[in-house]
């Protein structure tokens, strides 16, 4: 009885042991094996068999991270107050240097994109900032990417999510829109009214040369009111019999 206890606990430690050693690392993760405090190299995925009570693997997972920039005040180039916040795509690339040369690189990551939103987005001026939103991320995710490329990361993407102003500047720029949109307005009106005046112009230097012109346009017109359901009587009167009048008012 006693040899056979021996042996199941035996048994025990063997597959305890066994168990130890084991460690599967999936598709997407990388390992990173210590051994007594030393670093060994990296594990790909699949089995993977290790010394137990020695050796340490931490696992490194290398699908991109979505960070979410928390708001962020910025006092922007010319001087105006505005809240600003931005997600952050990356990813590992190198896991050995996400492991020992930066204690948590997701921390570490938050917090360098954070500095980095207020400083480049402070340079800036709040019209670029509004309407150059494409380059403001350019220069963002660069800037970025060269504080985290030593600790084996790449920065993907940098999006500025919303900008958000003082209720007084938004009703500047409601007024300023406004303003700019009356200012269009009223030289469409402008141009509107050169080009007719110009094809009147046209018109009557028509009708002069071509007296017969008038006579048609006056039948024109009294067909468009006739067309009409009014009370409007009208007595058609010949043009030639002006003519007398207007010849000798010219004499």
């Amino acid at each position: 009885m006693g040899t056979g206890i021996i042996v199941g606990i035996i048994v025990v430690i063997i597959v305890a042991i066994l168990a130890a050693s084991v460690r599967i690392i999936q598709e997407y993760e990388r390992g990173v094996l210590f051994r007594l405090g030393r670093l060994v190299g990296e594990r790909k995925a699949g089995l993977n068999f290790i010394i137990p009570f020695i050796d340490r693997m931490v696992k490194i997972d290398l699908r991109i991270i979505t960070l979410d920039v928390p708001s962020q005040e910025v006092i922007t180039k010319d001087n105006v107050p505005v809240r600003v916040n931005a997600v952050v795509y990356f990813r590992v690339v190198n896991p050995t240097d996400a492991v020992i040369k930066v204690l948590n690189f997701i921390s570490a990551t938050s917090q360098i994109s954070q500095t980095t939103l207020r400083n480049v987005l402070g340079q800036s001026e709040l019209d670029d900032l509004l309407t150059e939103r494409e380059k403001m991320n350019q220069a963002l995710q660069q800037v970025i990417d060269e504080h985290t490329d030593p600790w084996g990361i790449k920065v993907s993407t940098v999006e500025v999510k919303d900008v958000e102003l003082p209720d007084a500047m938004k009703r500047s720029m409601a007024a300023q829109a406004e303003a700019e949109r009356e200012r269009r307005a009223k030289i469409i009106h402008a141009e509107g009214e050169y080009q007719a005046s110009a094809q009147l112009a046209e018109a009557g230097k028509v009708i002069a040369q071509e007296p017969a012109t008038l006579q048609l346009r006056y039948l024109q017109t009294l067909t468009e009111i006739a067309s009409e359901k009014n009370s409007t009587i009208i007595f058609p009167v010949p043009i030639d019999i002006f003519k007398a009048f207007m010849e000798k008012g010219g004499k």
